[in-house]
């Protein structure tokens, strides 16, 4: 039997759901998408994600990959087709055929996240959804940019690791970990792009560089803290509203 390999790249908004992967008491983004494709292709389908973002977390470019025996609809139309039948919060943006053994998990040669957080003395309800709130006088963003770029290069993250993590290893490479500040506005945005993280990781830097912007730790801190491997000397854990999945990259071979 010959089956069809799909690629989708699928953008949500994961306020109201318990993380992309399918749970058995919870709604997650995997289920309703497996739900869409099923109804558009008239049978059973089951993806896999590339990363398995938590409760709370968004996407603008998670990528999910299945097999079909039989593909009624020409790939180039199978995004708009899927997205009749999902949530106005979860939307396929790209279908593309891959070869029979890719893996859109193992197969990933980076990914980027990006964490914003709005820096006002109140909190903005109009970008408490996609942003935490950080309610400080004024972040001093070039001290956590300065703090970022300690991040890069290839390190033993453990101490940016939550407790319950199945990692074999905690080595991970970060190729570049930048922050910025809006012109116009008040959110702060790291952009942090890397081969893997460990649970919660980026949400973990998140919160030390924070810690970097308040002064409650110097952006030279930050050898030390990945060198210690120790999870109390790291930053707090950011809420998960402020994090977006940007995108999963593949070596071109890998299709």
């Amino acid at each position: 039997m010959t089956l069809t390999n799909v690629l989708l790249t699928v953008a949500y908004d994961g306020t109201n759901y318990a993380g992309w992967q399918r749970q058995d008491n919870a709604v997650a983004v995997q289920q309703r998408l497996e739900e869409a494709l099923t109804e558009t292709l008239n049978q059973p389908i089951k993806v896999a994600g590339a990363s398995r973002t938590d409760a709370g977390v968004h996407a603008l470019g998670q990528r999910a990959a299945f097999a079909v025996e039989h593909m009624p609809i020409p790939i180039e139309k199978l995004p708009q087709v899927i997205n009749s039948h999902l949530p106005e919060g979860i939307a396929v943006q790209a279908a593309q055929l891959v070869s029979e053994d890719f893996n859109p998990r193992f197969d990933t040669r980076a990914k980027t996240y990006c964490y914003q957080m709005h820096n006002t003395i109140y909190r903005n309800p109009l970008l408490s959804r996609y942003s935490a709130y950080a309610p400080y006088p004024m972040l001093d963003a070039e001290r956590m940019s300065q703090a970022a770029a300690h991040f890069v290069g290839t390190h033993d993250f453990a101490a940016f690791c939550a407790t319950g993590s199945s990692a074999k290893t905690t080595e991970r490479t970060i190729f570049f970990c930048e922050v910025e500040r809006g012109e116009k506005d008040s959110l702060i945005k790291m952009t942090v792009n890397g081969d893997g993280f460990l649970y919660n990781m980026v949400r973990i830097i998140a919160g030390t560089v924070l810690y970097a912007g308040i002064g409650k730790l110097s952006p030279q801190d930050i050898p030390d803290i990945i060198a210690s491997k120790d999870r109390s000397k790291a930053g707090k854990t950011m809420p998960p509203e402020g994090l977006t999945l940007v995108e999963v990259m593949y070596d071109e071979e890998k299709y």
